[in-house]
Parts: C-alpha cells; structure tokens; sequence
C-alpha cells in the first residue's frame, strides 16, 4: 500500500473507524510496516476482517462506541494493558449528513456532533498522557470541508471545522511535552460513506470536475500521508492540516471551464 518503509516496529498504533474505507487501509498500512495496530468501531466482524491477514501478537479489535463519554479512556486502557505503550492515536470515524440546515434535525445533528467532534475530545484526552510519555502523535482525519465550506452541508462542515482547529490549538498546547498533532484533509474519496454517489457518471462528474487530478480519491491514497506524518520523517511538523485531496483545495472555486 506505501512506497516508502517507516520504522514503526515496536510502535502501538490505535486506529479508530478501523473497520472499513479509510480507517482499514491506515491500520493495515501500519501493519505492514509491522505496527501492533488496535483498532476500533462499533462492529467486531468488520474489525477482525480489517485484522485477518496479520499475526495474532500485533492486533487488537475493540468493539465500542466512540461518541460514548466513557469509551476512550476504556480503549486506552486496553491497549496499554495490552501492548503497554501508544505511539500513534488516529481519530478517523467519522460520518456525514448533507442538507439545508433547517431540513436536519436534532438527531442529524447530535450524531455527526457527537462522532465528528466529541469522539475526538475524548480520545485526545484519554490518550495524550499516554503519548506524552512515548513522545507520540495524534493524527485526526478532517477534511477539506474543514477548511472552506461547502453547498449544502454547513452541519458537516462544522464539525470538520471544529477538528481542524482542535488540531491546531491542540499543536501548540502539547508540542512543548512531545506531542505532535496533525490532521489529513482529504477530499471526495470512494469509502462505504460515499460509494453511491460514484455509482453513476452523472453523480461522479461533479466531484471529478474539481479534482485537478482527475479521479476520486481511495483509501489507498489516504493512509501513505498519515503513516509520513507518524513517522520520524515529520518529526518537526506539529499543527498542521494537510490537504490529501488531488488539489481540490487548490481551487479557488471558479468553475473549469474547458
């Protein structure tokens, strides 16, 4: 899945949303640079199917909700009785709702709140005392819709505005006790979440029209920049969000005109 090789034997990775699209392919990019990878999700079945191909010794399936309160120090806790150390802490899950904000209702909103935004409050604090002593990383999966806004999700865009800027401000507070805290930003990519509105050329065009590589994004194209921004290769990169998107955010939104 990577190019490159890093140098993440012995290293402890959690990977949350692990089950599926991009959260599968960064845990299984971990693993094949011989990571002990914990990953988690609500479904067990989808966990161990992301853990299936590696050695028993170096994976861990733990099945919770991560929108819980209490579920992030109880995850932590797992995985250092387990392996006794956390290196990488990867906040992926995530999910999505589009829609004028008056047609959402309270239960879109607490759902995209609660996974997008609280998920990743507890997980950073549950795991950077964890991290501080390991001199580890925390890297959350934001979006490009964190960084401009977008047609019709303004919901959505807020809670990936609000990682963003966790992840800035995070940066600062910890870098000093040797944490990093970085963001990947991708764009339109092919996951469970998105798969139908590739379906067809008539829903996939509008989004390819704004890609300058011209083609969707894959899980595969995703994980090699969270693996670089783990690595001792971005040892002196904290507090950044970087687009992984196929320069859509290079746009200025003037439509391509051919």
């Amino acid at each position: 899945m990577t190019k490159n090789s890093y140098p993440f034997d012995q290293k402890v990775v959690l990977v949350t949303g692990g089950g599926s699209g991009m959260g599968r392919a960064i845990a299984q990019a971990f693993l094949d640079n011989n990571a002990a990878v914990a990953v988690v999700g609500r479904r067990l079945e989808a966990l161990e199917e992301t853990l299936a191909a590696y050695p028993q010794e170096r994976t861990l399936a733990i099945a919770k909700d991560i929108s819980e309160p209490q579920a992030a120090a109880q995850i932590v806790a797992t995985i250092l009785e387990r392996f006794g150390r956390l290196d990488v802490a990867v906040s992926n899950a995530g999910v999505y709702a589009g829609g004028d904000i008056i047609d959402l209702n309270k239960k879109n909103w607490e759902q995209l709140r609660s996974i997008n935004v609280d998920a990743f409050f507890y997980l950073a604090q549950a795991a950077f005392p964890a991290l501080q002593e390991v001199g580890g990383t925390l890297i959350a999966t934001s979006s490009v819709s964190g960084l401009n806004g977008d047609w019709g999700q303004a919901a959505y865009n807020a809670t990936k505005h609000a990682v963003s800027g966790f992840v800035r401000s995070l940066a600062l507070d910890w870098g000093a006790k040797g944490v990093r805290v970085n963001a990947i930003a991708p764009a339109f990519t092919i996951t469970d979440m998105t798969v139908n509105l590739a379906s067809s050329p008539e829903q996939l065009t509008p989004f390819i029209n704004r890609i300058p590589l011209g083609r969707p994004g894959y899980p595969e194209d995703i994980a090699p920049a969270v693996l670089f921004l783990a690595s001792p290769d971005a040892a002196y990169i904290t507090g950044v969000v970087l687009p992984v998107d196929g320069g859509t955010s290079a746009s200025t939104g003037q439509p391509h005109v051919v």
